[in-house]
């Protein structure tokens, strides 16, 4: 564990191999229509030191952003990526004031007084047929996955990341689908992870879970799959309860039933439905895809795509949206 500091630690962490910034939400229009969107950035060192070369392409790291977005209402998923080297200004991040961007794809904070606060947020991103434009406010304050931040992936020293969420922020702005401006609001989510050495050998893919629940709560699931079948131990998750107090999860503490199956149009299969329990949480949720067909089949085929849960907690209905991602289950993983 390590000591956390905002706003530093929205920015980049160079001495680590890899991080990404990940957000995704779920957004409504009037008539109903929902969408869901994700803009990720991912930073990969090429090498642990900068390279000794005059040029002003010469670059350390590769720098990698997904641009998704789900159309409820037309029933289609929408699909970008991009890279590029962390040089010529390209592609970055920097903390204060807050910015991470690759091309014209952003979140940005205000210019004004940056050591305070990076919000609101702004995020920009546009590709064929859509574009988001999308206010992000300040919401709970960010939650440290794991063990105060240190989120365990393996036994072996190392396979661990340094992981905080920012699980409930609220949402508005405009999107563009098909020729068509919509207004929108809803909810979004940002998961932070940096490190170099996460996954240990015999761990084929994950299956990740961020629901926001009607009642305030946010859960966050995730399972480590194994060659041989099963969980690694290391899986986790935590329970954040509406005054923002996390719960930490061990693998114990809940359980995931896969109830359906969905085959891709590119080979494979992947889980299209499931029942999560939180028992001593007394939460039981039937979690769906909101659009079957949530594949990015780019560089790296995985499954990410906005879900709707409805069940129980402490016996009393409960719904809530959030955003699925599913790797390894493919021979195109990502890793």
């Amino acid at each position: 564990p390590r000591p956390f500091a905002f706003p530093a630690d929205h920015g980049s962490h160079p001495a680590f191999r890899t991080e990404w910034w990940y957000f995704t939400g779920n957004l409504g229009a009037g008539g109903g229509r929902r969408f869901g969107y994700q803009l990720t950035f991912f930073r990969n060192a090429l090498a642990p030191r900068a390279p000794a070369r005059a040029s002003r392409w010469a670059a350390r790291d590769l720098w990698l952003a997904h641009f998704a977005v789900t159309d409820g209402g037309g029933g289609r998923f929408h699909a970008f990526e991009r890279f590029r080297r962390g040089a010529l200004g390209l592609a970055g991040a920097r903390p204060a004031p807050f910015r991470v961007w690759l091309d014209r794809w952003q979140a940005a904070g205000p210019a004004a007084n940056p050591a305070a606060s990076p919000f609101p947020l702004v995020l920009r991103a546009a590709a064929g047929e859509v574009a988001l434009d999308l206010r992000l406010a300040r919401g709970k304050p960010p939650v440290l996955q794991g063990e105060g931040g240190l989120s365990r992936k393996g036994a072996a020293p190392g396979h661990a990341s340094y992981y905080y969420s920012l699980t409930r922020m609220p949402t508005a702005g405009t999107l563009r689908v098909a020729g068509r401006s919509f207004a929108v609001r809803g909810l979004s989510w940002m998961d932070r992870e940096w490190s170099t050495s996460s996954l240990a050998a015999g761990q084929v893919g994950w299956d990740w879970f961020a629901l926001q629940l009607a009642d305030g709560r946010e859960l966050m699931l995730y399972r480590l799959r194994l060659a041989g079948g099963g969980d690694d131990p290391a899986s986790s998750g935590s329970l954040v309860a509406a005054d923002g107090r996390k719960r930490h999860l061990a693998r114990a503490d809940f359980t995931v039933e896969e109830l359906g199956q969905w085959a891709s149009p590119a080979g494979g299969s992947y889980p299209a439905r499931w029942r999560l329990r939180v028992p001593a949480a007394r939460l039981d949720l039937e979690v769906r895809p909101l659009v079957a067909d949530q594949e990015h089949r780019g560089t790296f085929r995985y499954w990410e795509g906005a879900v709707t849960a409805t069940g129980a907690s402490a016996g009393a209905p409960i719904a809530g949206r959030g955003y699925v991602e599913l790797t390894g289950y493919t021979d195109k993983e990502t890793r």
